[in-house]
């Protein structure tokens, strides 16, 4: 079986009052299972982007399709959406609310109509899985940067969506603070969820994603597997940024042979390290001449 679409935009097009434009004849598609990272500049319009795509903004001319049909804007039709594609803005204090971590990630299975006991397995299975769970008593006022962007995540996961769409997840955070998120997130990942993820950073896109939508003045430029999408210079240079330096090194090994056509290019700082030292013992080794 093929990888199947599950979300995808068409012909989005959108301006802010003003004649301000956002989003401009823009394509997407959104496999199931898959790591989706919208990449681009700050003011690109990818925020703008992932509200069109769980239906909190309705498009001016073009479409948003769940499983290939049109998504519709009428109260139910925005409930059941909404159910299967979860949103976590940038800003988690823009979704944290309850006095207690508990009760906020509580909130939005009590509004599926969950009887107490699905509810609780639900706020437990979250916060466990985004390693939260010492804090589920704690007052949300009372969380740091990073545990609140956590349990803006837990809620959303709570839902148990389809799709989370997720509004530059590592923003302010620390690098202590963004392993940890990104641990969680590939978690949540292995579990079978599928992530789309905007950002501005190259580097989170490479290490986190399976599918890049390069995204520049309210379009997508391009979009493909990472490597291709990452490693092609003009088109990053068209969405005004420079490749991941991950990727660069591990292209540069590939070219002089120090890594096989078919090996995995470095996605972590310690991957790269040992293959830069591979690197260097390979030519300190004396030649057979010498």
């Amino acid at each position: 079986m093929g990888v199947v679409t599950l979300l995808e935009a068409e012909a989005l097009t959108y301006a802010y009052p003003g004649g301000i434009p956002a989003l401009s004849d823009l394509d997407l598609i959104v496999r199931r299972g898959r790591r989706l990272a919208v990449l681009g500049p700050n003011g690109a319009g990818k925020t703008t982007l992932l509200l069109h795509l769980n239906g909190t903004l309705r498009p001016q001319r073009g479409r948003v399709l769940l499983d290939g049909r049109p998504a519709g804007y009428a109260r139910a039709d925005l409930s059941a959406w909404r159910r299967r594609v979860g949103l976590v803005l940038q800003d988690a204090d823009d979704q944290l609310f309850a006095a207690s971590v508990a009760e906020d990630v509580s909130f939005g299975p009590l509004n599926l109509g969950l009887d107490e006991q699905d509810v609780r397995r639900r706020v437990t299975d979250a916060l466990q899985v985004l390693r939260i769970s010492d804090l589920a008593e704690r007052p949300t006022h009372m969380l740091s940067f990073g545990q609140k962007k956590r349990v803006a995540i837990a809620g959303a996961v709570a839902m148990r969506p389809d799709v989370l769409l997720l509004d530059e997840p590592t923003s302010g955070l620390d690098r202590n603070g963004i392993d940890g998120l990104l641990a969680a997130l590939q978690e949540l990942h292995a579990a079978g969820a599928t992530l789309v993820f905007a950002t501005h950073d190259v580097d989170l896109a490479w290490q986190l994603a399976d599918d890049v939508a390069l995204f520049a003045d309210g379009k997508v430029l391009r979009q493909g597997c990472a490597e291709d999408v990452l490693g092609d210079p003009s088109a990053m240079a068209a969405a005004r940024l420079e490749p991941p330096l991950l990727l660069t090194i591990g292209l540069a090994a590939r070219e002089a042979g120090h890594l096989g056509a078919t090996d995995p290019l470095p996605k972590t700082r310690e991957a790269a390290l040992s293959l830069v030292e591979r690197s260097w013992r390979g030519r300190a080794r004396p030649s057979p001449d010498q």
